[in-house]
């Protein structure tokens, strides 16, 4: 299926039944739908592992009230890659328990502590039959939350916004944790990345794939003899980091697990200052150490040159809303300053992998994105060639990719993770 043919198809998951629900759920159960009508609007190269659209409703309320409301829909991408079937509903079923499950209690426990709710979006409905999967939420466009251009990097002022909307989920993880001791026990939230389901096809190729991708754009380049010996030493040992990844630590928290700008929608002030965040798409959600989001979002949401300078303060901001959240809440763990960069460092790799994995994604054109379709179940092959050329292809046609690209080796190289030449 072309894109527009897997759109519809996708299109179609989406019931009537299933948008009266949450409206009941949104608006009270004396809420009735009038109409309501599908509005796409995502972009090719958006969205991977489901289709994100929104339906727009008008209903009528007891005593002659009407209104209108928009809510955004998370479906099934229906991609013929049958393989990755089980992966795809695993994903989906993640997603919904922290939506329905988790984030309630926490945001009780937060609410209880005057904290605040966690900075996400409230879920109204989900359906997880197989091939058929859904998740209905708040619209956040209605709120004034908008994306940030993924190819600008994150300024300092989004970053901090971003790490305090980290810090209170970790932290309200740990406090729910506390309260609850198996609330976090979860198959699904304790296993390595890659391995969602047993016996299912393992998604690790997928990223030894991107790492050639970074040998060869590092042999491109030339004088990085050392970053290259070291990006093929981690592809070897991929399976074993993330095993190692999920090994219990007193730093193991709930992390978002992919935490970058695409997943996040920032609301504005009337000077056009950053003054609240939104953090969504919770299906890589998993139990590790805090420092996996911080070194996911710095390394694939900032350039060099606002991250190396800024990276004390940024940490410092993470620690410190981290420290404040759990004191309200009476929690135990308080974090130091060392302990914050130590941890940071030591999952220097964590960053390192998944900043090469997003650079083609974060910087490709929109409209150069490799469609889902090229997924197809044995085309997997032409899918990632695709990726592969228009990737090497930015580095002479898009001045982005390779400043931003080099500065992550050139801070490895600097703090001692990929060892000088």
């Amino acid at each position: 299926m072309n894109y527009c043919e897997r759109t519809r198809v996708c299109h179609s998951l989406i019931t009537e039944e299933a948008v009266k629900e949450a409206l009941r759920a949104d608006k009270g159960s004396g809420a009735q739908l009038v109409s309501w009508k599908i509005k796409d609007f995502t972009r090719k190269g958006d969205n991977y592992v489901a289709l994100v659209t929104s339906v727009e409703t008008e209903y009528a309320l007891g005593g002659g009230g009407k209104g209108q409301v928009s809510y955004v829909i998370k479906a099934n991408p229906c991609h013929d890659a049958i393989s990755y079937e089980n992966v795809t509903h695993a994903i989906f079923l993640k997603e919904a328990d922290f939506y329905t499950n988790l984030l309630p209690h926490m945001n009780a426990i937060l609410q209880a502590t005057n904290v605040g709710m966690l900075d996400m979006p409230v879920c109204y409905y989900s359906k997880m039959e197989r091939k058929k999967e859904i998740i209905i939420l708040e619209d956040l466009r209605t709120r004034g939350f908008k994306m940030f251009d993924r190819r600008k990097g994150l300024d300092v002022a989004h970053a901090k916004l971003a790490l305090k909307g980290l810090a209170k989920l970790h932290a309200a993880s740990l406090l729910l944790q506390e309260r609850k001791p198996d609330s976090l026990e979860a198959k699904l939230l304790n296993r390595p990345w890659g391995n969602l389901v047993e016996g299912s096809t393992n998604v690790l190729p997928i990223l030894e794939r991107t790492l050639d991708t970074s040998v060869t754009i590092l042999s491109k380049i030339g004088g990085y003899e050392s970053s290259i010996v070291w990006v093929k030493n981690v592809k070897a040992k991929l399976q074993e980091i993330f095993e190692n990844d999920v090994k219990s630590t007193k730093y193991h928290v709930l992390c978002h697990g992919d935490a970058w700008n695409n997943n996040m929608l920032f609301k504005y002030s009337d000077d056009a200052t950053p003054e609240a965040v939104m953090l969504l798409d919770l299906q890589a959600c998993r139990r590790v150490s805090f420092a996996n989001d911080l070194n996911f979002l710095l390394y694939t949401s900032l350039t060099g040159d606002v991250r190396k300078p800024n990276l004390d303060a940024l940490l410092e901001t993470y620690r410190g809303h981290f420290n404040a959240v759990m004191e309200a809440g009476g929690g135990a763990l308080r974090l130091g300053r060392e302990e914050v960069v130590g941890e940071f460092r030591r999952k220097n790799t964590i960053g390192a992998i998944f900043g090469m994995v997003t650079i083609g994604v974060v910087l490709v054109d929109p409209k150069e994105a490799v469609e889902v379709e090229a997924c197809e179940e044995g085309n997997f092959d032409r899918a990632f060639e695709e990726v592969k050329k228009k990737t090497l292809a930015m580095l002479e046609t898009n001045p982005l990719l390779r400043p931003r690209f080099l500065a992550m080796f050139d801070e490895f190289i600097e703090s001692g993770l990929i060892p000088s030449a």
